[in-house]
C-alpha cells in the first residue's frame, strides 16, 4: 500500500477529529474524488453514498496507520496541526494510551425532550374506556415491561458478569465475547453504553485491544465494541 499523500493524510485527521466518520461536505478542506477514491482503494476509509453525497468513515486500518503515523506529513499550510501532532505521539508514548483512547467514544444522542400535550390535542385525546370486567376463572396476562439499567446499576450488572466469568478473580482479561453471552437479556446498545463509560475514564476497569489478529474468532469480532473504529475485544476490571 503506497503512502497517503499529505492532502490525503489531512482528510483522514478531520475525520479522525469528528470520532472517524462524517458526511463529505462537513470535512473542510473539500474532500476531491480523487482522494477520496484513493484512501478507498487503500482500504484507510469506507464510503457510503447517503442521498447526493458521501459519508466517509475511517477504517480500522485507517485508524492503525494514523497511530504509527503521527509525523506524516500534511500540506504545508497546517504546518501547526502537524506540530501539535507530533506533540500527541509523544504524549501517547509517554503515557501508554492509543490514539482511541485520546479520541475517546462518540458523544451519545440526546434524548428528545417530552412535549406537553396542548390543549387542541387534550380535547382530541380519546376518553379512557374502563377496564373490561374479567371473566371468572380467568387470570390477566401483562408482559413485564423492560426497564434499561441505569448507569450505576448497568456497572455493576456488568462487573457481575466479569466475576462470573473468572469465578470471583479480577484484573484478568476477559473476551468481551464471553461478556455479552452473559449479559443476553440486555440489548447491544445498553451494554454499548456501559462499556463506554469505561472507556472515558473508569478507574477501575478497562478495555483493551487482542493485538494478533490469529487469535480472534469470529465471535471476538462479532462482539467488538468499536466506539471509534477501532475495535476493544478485551475487558479488565481491577481490584
Amino acid at each position: 500500500m503506497s503512502a497517503p499523500t499529505p492532502a490525503q493524510t489531512l482528510i483522514l485527521w478531520c475525520l479522525l477529529a469528528r470520532h472517524g466518520r462524517a458526511p463529505q461536505g462537513e470535512v473542510v478542506p473539500a474532500v476531491k474524488k480523487a482522494d477520496r477514491e484513493a484512501l478507498a482503494a487503500a482500504g484507510l476509509i469506507a464510503v457510503e453514498k447517503s442521498g447526493r453525497s458521501f459519508v466517509l468513515s475511517v477504517t480500522d486500518r485507517g485508524w492503525h496507520w494514523a497511530g504509527d503515523h503521527l509525523d506524516a506529513a500534511l500540506p504545508p499550510a497546517f504546518r501547526v496541526m502537524q506540530d501539535w501532532l507530533a506533540r500527541l505521539g509523544g504524549h501517547l508514548e509517554q503515557s501508554g494510551r492509543t490514539l482511541a483512547d485520546f479520541i475517546g467514544a462518540p458523544p451519545e444522542p440526546a434524548e428528545p425532550a417530552e412535549t406537553a400535550p396542548t390543549k387542541a390535542s387534550a380535547k382530541k385525546a380519546p376518553a379512557k374506556r374502563a377496564p373490561a370486567k374479567k371473566v371468572a376463572g380467568e387470570k390477566a396476562t401483562r408482559s413485564p415491561a423492560t426497564k434499561k439499567p441505569g448507569a450505576a446499576a448497568l456497572r455493576a450488572r456488568i462487573e457481575e458478569a466479569y466475576l462470573a466469568l473468572t469465578g470471583g478473580a479480577r484484573a484478568r482479561a476477559v473476551r468481551l465475547s464471553d461478556v455479552r453471552a452473559q449479559l443476553a437479556e440486555l440489548d447491544r446498545a445498553t451494554v454499548d453504553a456501559g462499556l463506554a463509560r469505561i472507556l472515558k475514564g473508569d478507574k477501575t476497569a478497562r478495555l483493551s485491544q487482542l493485538s494478533d489478529p490469529k487469535a480472534l474468532t469470529a465471535a471476538d469480532r462479532e462482539a467488538a465494541y468499536s466506539p471509534a473504529g477501532e475495535p476493544f475485544h478485551l475487558l479488565w476490571i481491577q481490584a
